[in-house]
């Protein structure tokens, strides 16, 4: 039997320590499903983990894209589980790890399958929003798919302001005639791996504490610099994320410094507890506080193996 040892939850809670810890235990390879790491002009304001740390197990997936590609879950998704196939030829487990909660379902459960639509309905909906902006998908999508428009609304807004993932929505809505949530949930690809889940987690004040010292230390190691070299390409769907935006405020003379960096933690803290929420949903978590002792979480992997 194959094993995947995933393991969730927020930014800044610990989760690239623990995977490298795993990985050696189990003398196996490391992948990510942190979407904002897969590109390698992101890395101060994405936490790539340091060399020592990619050094001390295989990674997969960070920094093997570039901003101007147009990369996709499904691409992540078919990607993934042709590398885990060639994996699981040599070894039982594998560890994947990430705070990208599509990604990680795109994994564990399969992406959800679309029928191909007509390129014509795209062109229209990309010419309407060139000149309507992002209202005009967001209008769309809540007149079209009602549902959804109002599950984003609650557990996800960030994804109501990628207009990239609002395109999509919109035009298999008119494509298929039907609401995109009817595609979603439906029965998924079988995969050949158990999942071993863990989730490590914290006190919310602890975890924001945490997220203001990594943003801090983010900017001691040189994210303005970093920001101001992505400055020109500001409008990549893969910079529409926390850490950059805030800066791009401020290059754009809207804010002052200080201000944006306030904003990044705020904004990262919100973007925490949205991890969360939809970590909290996944079944079949066993959930750590993040100073566990490692031992402890290194045996539950080891019984649960046992006993599967």
């Amino acid at each position: 039997m194959k094993y995947l040892i995933t393991i969730i939850g927020p930014t800044a809670i610990g989760k690239t320590a623990l995977s490298i810890q795993l990985a050696k235990s189990f003398n196996c390879d490391i992948i990510s499903c942190d979407s904002r790491q897969f590109f390698k002009e992101m890395a101060i304001g994405t936490a790539v983990p340091s060399k020592e740390e990619l050094d001390a197990a295989a990674h997969h997936f960070i920094q093997n894209k570039s901003i101007l590609e147009n990369y996709t879950v499904g691409d992540f998704e078919r990607e993934a589980i042709s590398l885990l196939d060639k994996l699981y030829e040599t070894n039982d487990c594998a560890v994947l790890v990430g705070g990208s909660g599509l990604y990680v379902d795109a994994i564990l459960k399969g992406f959800d399958s679309f029928p191909e639509i007509d390129p014509s309905i795209r062109k229209e909906i990309i010419s309407n929003y060139e000149k309507s902006g992002i209202s005009y998908l967001q209008q769309e999508l809540e007149k079209l798919d009602k549902t959804y428009f109002d599950t984003l609304s609650k557990e996800n807004p960030q994804t109501l302001q990628n207009p990239q993932r609002l395109m999509r929505f919109v035009e298999v809505s008119i494509g298929t005639g039907k609401p995109y949530s009817s595609f979603l949930n439906r029965k998924k690809n079988t995969r050949n791996f158990t999942p071993i889940i863990i989730g490590l987690e914290a006190e919310r004040a602890e975890m924001y504490e945490r997220i203001n010292l990594r943003v801090s230390l983010m900017m001691q190691a040189g994210l303005l610099k970093e920001a101001e070299r992505l400055y020109p390409n500001k409008n990549l769907n893969a910079l529409q994320t926390v850490g950059y935006r805030e800066l791009f405020s401020y290059f754009d003379g809207d804010s002052t410094l200080d201000f944006a960096v306030e904003e990044i933690k705020k904004n990262t803290r919100h973007f925490a507890k949205r991890q969360m929420t939809w970590f909290k949903r996944t079944e079949n978590v066993k959930w750590f506080d993040y100073k566990t002792d490692f031992n402890v979480i290194l045996e539950y992997v080891k019984e649960t193996i046992k006993t599967s």
